[in-house]
């Protein structure tokens, strides 16, 4: 979450967007006629070109545009970063009017800040009846595509499966001292938790964790890898997406989706100002699809469409709220770094 509250900062830098939606775009983005989806592919071949800004792995991002491209003969430029670069060069692009992005694909507080922004475009597109409807924003300027799952992920060859406890309160049993770890910037999985619980029985969960003393790592990719090699026998904070990654890599790891599972979504989105509008607009309609779903859980990520059901998301969970997220991301973040960073 501090990369969040970094770029936040950096968004309300800068001065409101400057880029309006032409009104060819909104007509693009809204148009609901019978012949709609024809006419789109139509369009986006004879624009030849869709632009997209991701923090989507390249590992993920290349095979996504490569099936894209196979489909429709549209070319896809794909520009990569963390999420919070991501936000800066949309917004810094908007403010000296060079409007070169036509797709974001970012971690889901992100979106809403470029939403707040008003970067992003109200889009149509016949795959929403597939999302959850709790995710999708009321301003409807961007949509869940994927989601991040917090689960509770261990070393098979070091812990058996019976023995995860069926609540994370199970964890402060002082037989998992040193042999629990956490990922060091999860303060919205704390946020998460402390909401379904209520206050007080949140905090006073999170103050007997701290006591605890969990092996914190930055990053979850490492955390996932050190639960693998058995170096941190349980995870409470792995995204099960990285867990189904290293299983189906032959890794001793396996997940618990022990309740509740917070649940961050990723989203997609159309700049209001793209350059290609109907390319954008057949881009979101092809990863929002049951065939761009797919595509996603086969590389291990957690589809948002609850059409594609797999290990990866056949669970309950608890939405993570972006804007939530960043109205109290300096709150919680200070509760989360006096617990578990700055002891």
């Amino acid at each position: 979450m501090h990369k969040l509250v970094a770029a936040l900062a950096v968004a309300l830098s800068i001065a409101p967007a400057l880029a309006q939606n032409p009104p060819r775009n909104e007509e693009v983005f809204r148009y609901r006629g019978a012949d709609r989806d024809a006419r789109l592919a139509q369009r986006a071949r004879a624009e030849g070109t869709v632009v997209l800004y991701t923090s989507l792995a390249p590992t993920e991002s290349k095979p996504l545009a490569e099936a894209f491209e196979k489909k429709y003969g549209v070319k896809v430029e794909l520009w990569r970063a963390l999420s919070d670069k991501v936000v800066q060069r949309v917004i810094t692009e908007a403010q000296g009017r060079r409007n070169a992005v036509d797709v974001v694909e970012t971690n889901g507080p992100e979106m809403e800040m470029l939403a707040r922004e008003k970067l992003l475009a109200e889009v149509h597109s016949p795959h929403l009846a597939d999302l959850p409807a709790e995710a999708i924003p009321a301003h409807r300027s961007w949509y869940p595509d994927r989601m991040n799952f917090f689960v509770v992920g261990y070393n098979t060859q070091k812990v058996q499966r019976s023995e995860i406890p069926a609540t994370y309160e199970g964890f402060l049993d002082p037989k998992w001292k040193g042999r629990i770890g956490l990922e060091a910037t999860d303060a919205e999985w704390m946020a998460t938790l402390v909401k379904a619980w209520g206050e007080a029985k949140g905090m006073d969960f999170f103050q007997k964790l701290s006591a605890m003393k969990p092996d914190v790592r930055k990053g979850h990719v490492l955390l996932a890898e050190l639960v693998a090699a058995g170096e941190v026998p349980v995870g409470l904070t792995l995204y099960n997406s990285n867990v189904v990654s290293l299983k189906r890599k032959g890794a001793p790891i396996d997940f618990v989706p022990v309740q509740p599972v917070a649940a961050r979504p990723q989203g997609i989105g159309a700049a209001r100002a793209a350059p290609h509008p109907n390319a954008a607009l057949l881009f979101i309609d092809f990863v929002l699809s049951p065939e761009g779903q797919r595509l996603f859980e086969s590389m291990g990520r957690v589809p948002a469409s609850t059409r594609v059901k797999s290990e990866l998301n056949n669970f309950p969970f608890r939405l993570i709220e972006p804007a939530t997220v960043l109205d109290e991301a300096a709150k919680w973040e200070k509760l989360w770094n006096d617990s578990f960073i700055n002891k």
